[in-house]
């Protein structure tokens, strides 16, 4: 393969990838929550940089950087590239930037090089992916998609503060949500590039890859229940321990997600009563996640999880009772937009990998308006929602050449 050693566009990319991480929540470490005062002035940092890359650009009512170059044919439907700029508590600092940042880089090239692109052009910095500070769900893509839930705005963070004054607060207008919803006959498709935020990249020895589709979740409470008794008395074949059945409804739960392709299961909470150490636990409550970029497997597989758990619990004498909390289906992601990204990668000297994605994105929503893709770029040791989070900047260069080339196809 051809090695590229002018790393322009990835040392661009980084250096305001830097200049976004100064805006933190709190000193010493990056926490950028929706509608903080670090949100304000990263997003401010967003619009000038969009500004100076020549677009023009405004911060929307819910706080959205949204920059666009006009196309040579006015009617063209626009494209549009975005990603992020929340994050978690003790962020690193690329999960979501580098997606708005490459958009930004790759508007940057194209007037460098002279390229008028035949349709319009727009780069989005969403400021509520994460979901960390108020009870939403993607709300500020969701918007663009003409999905943002009222109800969203009453809610309310741990301080008590609703999402409604916040914005306000922000600089923002609660009244003008649903005036975002962008009109799907005006829009091309939606690309974002992230961080992988897994290890398959890294083991596979590639900078890049392209996303299949955006995992489907159900997520359930469980509880088992059995009787207390004296650990010293209560003979072992007369037991109904809660604990030594949920331990082995573990064990089908991770088989149920280990057995298909894709798909993964997880239990990550169990919660044990009285939680003794001379008492037989007599209650336990857990949760199951489980994801599939499939929603019919992912379905199998969780009704494949409760038939064991039935069965466990009928063996061994106890109550099972399990009540599901959130469905959210799986995304496909467009193939029109995945062969230009096929195209893309190969044109930098790589084979196109396909992975699901096992993280949601803004993507999700954002796939309701407009056909989505999503290209992966490789993180170091899969790490994410760490300040360990690190890409270097010979993959950011690749992620930039790659995004700039699918562009030029798709709005030339």
């Amino acid at each position: 393969m051809t090695h590229h050693t002018d790393l322009t566009l990835g040392r661009r990319v980084m250096a305001m990838i830097e200049d976004l991480a100064r805006h933190t929540d709190e000193p010493g470490r990056l926490t950028r929550l929706y509608l903080s005062d670090a949100h304000r002035r990263a997003a401010e940092d967003t619009l000038r940089l969009m500004r100076e890359a020549g677009m023009s650009a405004q911060i929307d009512a819910l706080g959205s950087v949204v920059g666009r170059i006009e196309g040579t044919d006015p009617d063209a439907p626009a494209l549009l590239i975005g990603s992020h700029i929340d994050t978690v508590v003790d962020a690193g600092r690329y999960d979501g930037t580098l997606g708005v940042v490459l958009g930004i880089a790759v508007v940057e090239a194209l007037r460098q090089q002279g390229v008028a692109p035949a349709c319009p052009i727009e780069v989005v910095a969403f400021g509520d992916e994460e979901n960390v500070r108020f009870p939403t769900n993607l709300s500020t893509s969701s918007a663009l998609a003409g999905r943002f839930d009222p109800a969203w705005l009453d809610g309310r963070d741990q301080d008590g503060i609703s999402l409604r004054d916040a914005l306000i607060r922000f600089g923002g207008d609660p009244d003008g949500a649903a005036a975002l919803a962008r009109d799907p006959a005006r829009y091309r498709g939606y690309l974002e590039v992230h961080i992988e935020q897994g290890p398959l990249l890294e083991s596979k020895n590639l900078p890049v890859g392209i996303v299949s589709a955006i995992n489907g979740i159900t997520r359930a409470r469980a509880h088992v229940t059995g009787e207390a008794g004296h650990a010293g008395t209560v003979p072992m074949a007369m037991r109904r321990d809660a604990l030594a059945a949920v331990a082995e409804m573990i064990g089908i739960v991770e088989r149920a997600g280990a057995t298909r392709t894709d798909t993964v299961a997880t239990v990550g909470v169990a919660q044990v009563q009285p939680g003794a150490i001379n008492v037989i636990p007599a209650r336990v409550d857990f949760t199951l996640d489980a994801r599939a970029p499939d929603d019919a497997v992912r379905q199998a597989m969780v009704q494949d999880i409760v038939a064991g758990c039935e069965a466990a619990a009928q063996r061994r004498g106890v109550k099972f009772a399990i009540e599901p909390f959130m469905d959210s289906p799986a995304t496909a992601m467009d193939g029109s937009l995945i062969g230009h990204l096929e195209r893309a990668v190969r044109s930098v000297g790589f084979e196109p990998l396909h992975l699901p994605s096992g993280a949601g994105h803004d993507a999700t929503a954002m796939a309701n308006l407009c056909p989505s893709a999503m290209l992966f770029v490789r993180c170091k040791d899969g790490i994410s929602h760490n300040p360990a989070e690190s890409i270097t900047v010979e993959d950011a260069d690749i992620a930039a050449r790659v995004l700039l080339e699918a562009v030029k196809r798709i709005a030339g």
